[in-house]
């Protein structure tokens, strides 16, 4: 008889999203992303952080001051890395697995290149314009979007 507390097939593209997240260096938001196609294959992931080739330590990882003193002129976004990092083709009809809901530039991408839904984990911004914006652009385009409802589960991992 097989077990009975494996995950889901949503509980384990959350986790790899939640995993790739832990890679950002930023002090405050940490976002993972994991974009799955046809028959369930992980197909890229990506999290926020710098461009490559910008170092981490020379980069800005404040939220306040001048534009060009804090992070938001720089950072990628999970999402848009997730989409960038995929070499394979094209993303058509895919399922994007975020931690965040996607901000508007991040929707203009997910749009473009042809994923269908989205499933998030939190959407503490979502009183924003950038949310309101995505969402407004979500729901002209038919790009599902839900919240991850995953039974509660703690694993750990010894690396």
């Amino acid at each position: 008889m097989k077990r009975k507390d494996y995950l889901s097939w949503d509980q384990y593209f959350m986790g790899i999203a939640l995993l790739s997240a832990q890679r950002s260096k930023d002090p405050n938001t940490q976002v993972g992303a994991c974009i799955v196609g046809a028959n369930n294959k992980i197909l890229s992931v990506g999290y926020n952080g710098m461009p490559s080739g910008c170092s981490d330590d020379e980069m800005p990882w404040g939220r306040e001051g001048a534009p060009l003193e804090n992070k938001y002129y720089f950072v990628c976004h999970a999402e848009l890395n997730a989409i960038l990092n995929y070499s394979g083709g094209s993303l058509t009809g895919a399922i994007c697995y975020s931690t965040l809901f996607p901000c508007n530039e991040c929707a203009k991408a997910i749009i473009q290149s042809g994923i269908r839904e989205i499933v998030y984990l939190s959407d503490k911004y979502s009183d924003s314009e950038t949310t309101m914006a995505s969402k407004l652009m979500f729901n002209m385009t038919g790009v599902k979007y839900r919240l991850f409802e995953g039974k509660e589960q703690n694993i750990e991992l010894k690396l």
